[in-house]
């Protein structure tokens, strides 16, 4: 009797909407809460990245969160607490549809990024997906047939290091998304929280025109509205609208500005 092959059905919407120009939005929890992650979700967010780098949240509350996302369109990353490779393996075997790799300075290191969330003979990703499957509704030997396309590796620039590299590190195959991130590249260029700097506008301008020449997805953080907009028209793809703690700070905030 001959084996039947599995079936490979696609859980992750974000590549197909990225082929097709489509702008996605998104934000950063680092509240280990499943209610926080619920409503966002609910929100109408295309995804989110559930933060173990500046977020106390831990395996147990990622898996907790990227659960806490079912019945929605949003799709669940993490961000690992430093790019060590072998950091990806739980995230994914808990069910993350992509791992964003903080601090990449160099195509070597976007390399091992790919490695990390690919199966051989693609990458180096171990076998152990014990509860991916069931969050996606899917067999074992169906999300192990498609897990290879399905998983997004993201990386971020924020470190002049990178903006020097930045064609080199864009060209690196099998990458997804590069996000340019400005707080650290400020603070990297001896700037810390001046994001208007001159010099750290000039490096997120160098690294913007090196990811949008590249086939990758650009990614990086809006603060408002019609600056998500000049973002689109520029060719970003991958917005970050806020992080968990902003988005409420805010909400709060335009309230009592009504008040007082």
């Amino acid at each position: 009797m001959s084996q039947i092959e599995p079936r490979v059905q696609s859980i992750n919407r974000l590549k197909e909407q990225w082929a097709l120009g489509v702008a996605t939005y998104g934000a950063i929890v680092t509240i280990p809460s499943i209610q926080v992650v619920q409503v966002l979700a609910h929100a109408g967010l295309d995804w989110i990245v559930i933060d173990m780098e500046h977020g106390p949240v831990d395996l147990a509350a990622a898996h907790a969160m990227v659960v806490a996302t079912a019945g929605t369109a949003t799709v669940p990353m993490v961000r690992l607490a430093a790019t060590f490779p072998w950091l990806a393996k739980p995230v994914l075997d808990l069910g993350a549809l992509g791992v964003v790799f903080p601090m990449i300075l160099t195509r070597r290191d976007a390399e091992a990024c790919v490695r990390a969330v690919r199966y051989p003979p693609e990458g180096e990703r171990h076998w152990g997906p014990f509860y991916a499957p069931m969050r996606w509704g899917q067999s074992m030997a169906e999300y192990m047939a498609g897990a290879n396309q399905a998983i997004l590796s993201v990386i971020t620039i924020e470190h002049p290091a990178a903006v020097d590299n930045i064609d080199e590190i864009c060209a690196t195959p099998g990458l997804d998304v590069a996000f340019i991130g400005p707080g650290d590249l400020a603070m990297s260029m001896g700037h810390p929280g001046e994001f208007t700097h001159p010099d750290v506008g000039a490096a997120m301008a160098r690294a913007e025109a090196g990811i949008l020449r590249s086939p990758l997805v650009a990614g990086g953080l809006a603060r408002s509205a019609d600056e998500a907009k000049r973002m689109v028209d520029r060719g970003y793809r991958a917005l970050v609208l806020g992080f968990d703690w902003s988005l409420l700070q805010r909400g709060v905030s335009s309230v009592l500005d009504g008040l007082r």
